[in-house]
């Protein structure tokens, strides 16, 4: 067995580990969040409960992604073609395409958990009419 052989199939046992870590990551938190979705659908009737399950669920998918990317990467890494580079262009644009719209939607739907765990105001008036405090 030569270097170049040798060196092709253990990027080969790289790619394979690193796509299973990526697809383990994408795997796990789609079960977490399904689980919570079960668990907290059942404890509470209020659809905000389920922003910060999908806040974790975008972060799992863009690890997993991320992951997926970084194989294909590898497997273009020894001796790779004009076909090969045009496929991993292609590939790391629309899997950064994704990356970006999910970090986006992360960031936009942290910010409105965050804005809506403020105080919450009082629903009734503070001053004047019945009710209210002697003063």
């Amino acid at each position: 067995m030569g270097v170049d052989e040798l060196l092709r199939h253990g990027d080969a046992v790289v790619v394979g580990v690193v796509e299973t870590i990526g697809a383990a990551v994408i795997v796990v938190g789609a079960l977490w969040a399904a689980l919570r979705i079960v668990v907290e659908g059942l404890r509470h009737r209020s659809a905000a409960v389920f922003t910060p399950i999908r806040l974790s669920l975008g972060r799992f998918l863009t690890l997993g992604l991320e992951f997926q990317l970084a194989a294909d990467i590898l497997r273009t890494a020894v001796s790779p073609t004009f076909a090969q580079l045009g496929q991993l262009a292609a590939i790391a644009t629309i899997r950064t395409a994704l990356n970006v719209v999910l970090r986006r939607e992360i960031a936009q739907e942290k910010r409105q958990v965050e804005a809506g765990d403020g105080p919450r105001p009082d629903p009734q008036p503070a001053s004047g009419g019945s009710g209210g405090t002697p003063g």
